[in-house]
């Protein structure tokens, strides 16, 4: 990753943070969190199964975006610090908690530095959402960051997008298109695009990102390498966004599915890797 890619990437979630944080009923919808007390994300909703009981747990939020599943953690009973290398998006966030009342800090700084700014050994629950690790060029960096953190005990929490899902390629619809990596390069792809993947008020300007691919491979063997066990993996048939536009059904609020090849492929997944005594 080069100082290109990282400024680049920045500005975008800079844009992003703000377009998402909007109080208009656009973008992440975070009047609801303001409004109900005891909302959670629909991402935290879908974990919760498998996510199980962490009431008094000492959580990090890696890659905390502006702060709608970190708080939901911590209405769930959790002690949680959220992080992120965007400063509006930590900015986002903390002014979300301060208008909601969640007890939830917040820290700036490239997730591959985590281990850097915040203490070793400290964390019951690493817990990462989708949608973060195509940002990471070397999973194993972010391997070795998340075993840093986690006491003796602790567990890695992840749902994550699927790495056959990124992939293919969004823009035709008329059937499956695997056009991208699979497994890890160190040339990232470089996409331009003014959307984002939730409803905003206005396009970005920032339009330009990098990202790397990870197969599931490599990332249950960055974590095993890391010193960590892995405890379950699940994949799951369904995204939280029409992430293959004209190709998928909505299952709910806040899950699609394929429509026609519903089942062919994983869109996401669950992974559960813990921290030997």
């Amino acid at each position: 990753m080069t100082a290109e890619h990282i400024a680049a990437n920045q500005a975008n979630w800079n844009e992003r943070a703000t377009l998402h944080a909007a109080r208009d009923g656009s973008g992440y919808e975070v009047q609801q969190f303001i409004a109900d007390r005891s909302a959670l994300s629909e991402v935290v909703k879908f974990d919760l199964p498998l996510l199980g009981d962490i009431t008094g747990k000492r959580a990090v939020h890696l890659q905390c975006h502006i702060g709608t599943d970190t708080l939901s953690l911590a209405r769930l009973g959790a002690h949680v610090t959220g992080l992120d290398f965007s400063p509006h998006a930590v900015a986002e966030a903390r002014q979300l908690v301060s208008e909601t009342g969640d007890a939830v800090e917040f820290v700036q700084s490239d997730v591959r530095l985590a281990h850097e700014v915040l203490p070793n050994g400290a964390f019951d629950l690493v817990y990462t959402g989708i949608g973060a690790l195509c940002w990471l060029p070397k999973i194993g960096e972010w391997a070795e960051v998340v075993a840093a953190l986690l006491a003796p005990g602790g567990s890695l929490f992840i749902r994550e997008g699927h790495p056959i899902l990124w992939a293919m390629d969004e823009t035709l619809n008329d059937d499956l298109h695997l056009r991208f990596n699979y497994f890890e390069h160190d040339e990232p792809l470089e996409w331009d695009d003014d959307e984002s993947y939730v409803e905003t008020s206005a396009p970005l300007q920032s339009t330009k990102t990098y990202e790397w691919n990870h197969s599931l491979g490599e990332i249950v063997t960055a974590l095993i390498t890391a010193g960590l066990r892995i405890d379950l993996l699940v994949e799951h048939d369904s995204v939280p966004w029409e992430a293959l536009p004209g190709q998928m059904v909505e299952r709910t609020e806040s899950e699609w599915a394929l429509a026609e090849r519903s089942g062919v492929m994983p869109l996401t997944y669950t992974l559960r890797a813990s921290k030997p005594l």
